[in-house]
């Protein structure tokens, strides 16, 4: 071991809770650079440079058993993520470490976590849709390959669900690499979707990391960045679209919020980071489009209180594509997925890029549940029967439409017996076109509930009718 007064040497000065001191008796180490403690049991990224001797770093695992006076080590080094096909199929924490009990890695090479997004010179400028599978996604809210989605919504109204089924319907449509990263969420949902994907045979096209809502802020701060280096490989390297899901952003933005309480900043609008709009964009303007391949990303954003105007909703908002808002009211109504089809938008829903037919359709889709939404308060005082017979249609066409954008999903198999459906852009837009058409305004509202094509309308209402 080396001598104390080493450089690559340090003592602990002070410790307060994930923010340590360390002093060195001669040159400091960079910042970023990985420290570690108690024969590496305990792992502090320096993030500030005091003085001439002294740096304050944030501890990525538990600091229990550290003590004033212990030697720390430099490794010389920042953090880094393990890259290669050897990482295909496993599931990682932080430091690269597999955590699913299959084994070392092999085949794979550890490059830093700290990157910087692709130049202007080399990012597509081309817009192509990204087909998802789910109806009301693909016609209202087109997502753009190579861009950033975000799934918004409070606590339970189906983000993950959302995610995991997105995961599922690549299997077809998909031939690269999906990375899921869970930043901060709950265990539970960690070990279900290593299970759910396990026995799809998806496994073998697929990384997962995480930094559970358990462990320390600064790990859940860097989960993300080495989702994304991993997805850096596969898109630069290896000249694959990489499908990355992230669950959840707004938990990167409130581990930033922690680590920055302790290093004793200023906080800024409800007790955010004031460094909240740059961590941000650090790790946002990485997703991007380049001449060798894509990092599709989408996000599932808590939105705290359902309130759409937090900091942490508005600053997330602007790094995207595409805007998915999932309603509570919905949820409670039963139409799932519950996604808010006039909150929710998209930038590729333009006529030059999904095509003129499918921007009419959206469109008169759009028109007709905005016109229904404004005749809901004069059926709650009135009643139905006093609307004219035209806004009688309107109310008519709207509730098989909202009914017909319901889907019954795979990862939900289990828990409603329903067999999940994956639809094709083109049905989707058909029964769409047929329904505003009033060519099934002679057919009950729920034979169009939780139904792939719109066809199977018909069997289904042949069905209610033999009951």
């Amino acid at each position: 071991m080396q001598a104390n007064n080493s450089p690559a040497i340090g003592r602990v000065v002070s410790v307060r809770g994930s923010v340590v001191d360390i002093a060195f008796a001669d040159r400091l180490p960079p910042i970023y650079s990985l420290l570690h403690a108690q024969a590496g049991t305990i792992v502090i990224e320096v993030l500030a440079q005091l003085d001439a001797g002294q740096v304050r770093g944030i501890a990525l695992t538990p600091t229990q058993g550290l003590a004033r006076g212990m030697v720390v080590e430099n490794t010389g080094g920042p953090l880094r993520a393990p890259v290669g096909s050897g990482v295909l199929g496993r599931m990682f924490d932080v430091f690269g470490n597999a955590i699913d009990r299959l084994g070392p890695l092999v085949d794979c090479q550890w490059r830093s976590v700290h990157n910087t997004p692709p130049p202007l010179a080399r990012r597509s400028t081309q817009s192509e849709i990204f087909v998802t599978g789910i109806k009301l996604i693909d016609v209202l809210v087109p997502l753009e390959r190579g861009g950033k989605a975000g799934l918004f919504g409070g606590a339970g109204v189906g983000k993950t669900v959302l995610l995991t089924e997105m995961i599922h319907n690549m299997i077809g449509h998909h031939n690269g690499v999906s990375i899921f990263c869970g930043i901060g969420e709950r265990c539970r949902e960690g070990e279900e979707l290593y299970r759910d994907m396990k026995q799809a045979g998806v496994l073998q096209n697929m990384v997962m990391l995480f930094g559970q809502m358990n462990e320390p802020p600064g790990s859940r701060f860097r989960v993300g960045h080495a989702a994304l280096t991993m997805a850096e490989y596969f898109r630069d390297d290896e000249q694959r679209d990489v499908l990355l899901l992230i669950d959840n952003i707004f938990r990167f933005i409130q581990a930033g919020s922690e680590i920055s309480g302790l290093m004793g900043q200023m906080p800024s609008r409800l007790g955010y980071q004031p460094t909240m709009g740059t961590e941000l964009s650090g790790l946002e303007e990485r997703i991007a489009n380049t001449d060798k391949g894509a990092i599709t990303s989408i996000q599932a954003v808590y939105v705290p209180a359902d309130d759409f105007t937090d900091p942490a909703a508005v600053h997330t908002f602007s790094h995207l594509s595409a805007s998915v808002v999932l309603s509570r009211k919905r949820a409670s109504e039963g139409l799932f997925p519950a996604i808010d089809p006039l909150q929710s938008s998209s930038r590729m829903a333009t006529p030059g890029i999904v095509g003129e037919r499918h921007y009419q359709i959206a469109q008169a889709v759009r028109r007709t549940l905005a016109q229904y939404a404004q005749l809901k308060d004069i059926i709650a005082m009135l009643g139905l029967e006093q609307l004219s017979p035209e806004d009688r249609n309107v109310v008519a066409r709207t509730r098989r439409l909202e009914r017909f954008l319901t889907q019954p999903f795979f990862t939900t198999e289990q828990f409603t017996g329903m067999a999940g459906k994956l639809v094709s852009l083109d049905d989707a837009l058909d029964g769409c076109e047929r329904i505003l058409n009033d060519e099934f305004k002679d057919y009950p509202e729920n034979a169009f509930y939780m139904i792939g094509t719109v066809d199977e309308a018909k069997a289904k209402a042949k069905i209610t009718a033999v009951i």
